[in-house]
Formats: C-alpha cells, sequence, structure tokens
C-alpha cells in the first residue's frame, strides 16, 4: 500500500477517506470559514486545508464524487484536476455548478475524490515520418460508431 504523506494547514481540515475497502478513490472535504454559494453555471475554488507528498512517479487525479455531479450538479470544473508529485501547495478544488440554480458549499462536505495513478515520464523527439498503422490517421468516429 503506497504511504502519502500529509500536512494539514488548517487544524479543521479532514485528511481523504475512503468510502469502502475497495474504492479507487479518496474523499476530499472542504476546508472553509463560511459556506460558499457557487452560482449556477459558474466556478468556485474550494479550499481543502490540506497539502500531500505523492509518490515519485505517481500523480493524484481529482475525479467528481458521482453522488454529488449527479444530486446536486457540482463537479471539478477541469473535469479531472492533475496534482503532481512534486506540488507541495494546497489542494484546492476548481468547484462548477452545472445547474442553473446556486448551490451551498459547506465545511466537512465531501466535494470531490483523489485517485493515486502512475505516469510514465517520457520525452519528445520531432520525427520526419511516423511508423505505419491498420488505422493510420483515421480520427473521430472512424473505427465505428
Amino acid at each position: 500500500m503506497a504511504q502519502v504523506q500529509v500536512k494539514k494547514l488548517d487544524d479543521r481540515a479532514v485528511l481523504p477517506t475512503s468510502g469502502s475497502a475497495f474504492a479507487a478513490g479518496y474523499d476530499l472535504y472542504a476546508c472553509l470559514d463560511a459556506d460558499v454559494i457557487i452560482g449556477g453555471h459558474a466556478t468556485a475554488m474550494i479550499h481543502t486545508g490540506l497539502a500531500v507528498a505523492l509518490p515519485e512517479g505517481t500523480f493524484g487525479a481529482v475525479f467528481a464524487r458521482s453522488g454529488l455531479a449527479m444530486k446536486e450538479g457540482l463537479r471539478p470544473a477541469n473535469c479531472v484536476g492533475v496534482v503532481d508529485s512534486d506540488y507541495r501547495g494546497e489542494l484546492m478544488v476548481a468547484l462548477h455548478n452545472d445547474s442553473p440554480a446556486a448551490k451551498v458549499v459547506k465545511h466537512g462536505e465531501r466535494i470531490a475524490q483523489m485517485v493515486l495513478l502512475p505516469y510514465l515520464p517520457m520525452e519528445f523527439e520531432e520525427a520526419g515520418e511516423l511508423p505505419a498503422t491498420e488505422r493510420g490517421a483515421g480520427g473521430f468516429g472512424s473505427t465505428g460508431k
């Protein structure tokens, strides 16, 4: 099991939690001085009060919580946030309200989930030609519906 060091930047912050033994995502909680009202089709930055040291070779992918997205219309504005392993600042979630009605985010509310994922470092090299494949340059919809 990966060990992730977490620093509380605010004493009221809640460490990420797992909803079940095999849940891939760890819930992130709002750490707020006051309720945040997110207007219809608007976005607000929500503090977590936490900083993390993710293992080298990994990143934290911040996804919507399905219940919050389906029931309240709230999801990360960038759809999937990326927390790099060398980032040491506060975890924050740009929470977007997809509904027309204003929504309220309260201190201690679960606002997103983070999944720890591996990545492959890469370098980009310019090439005059690319290796041929059966698909070739076929784009959107080229392999079926």
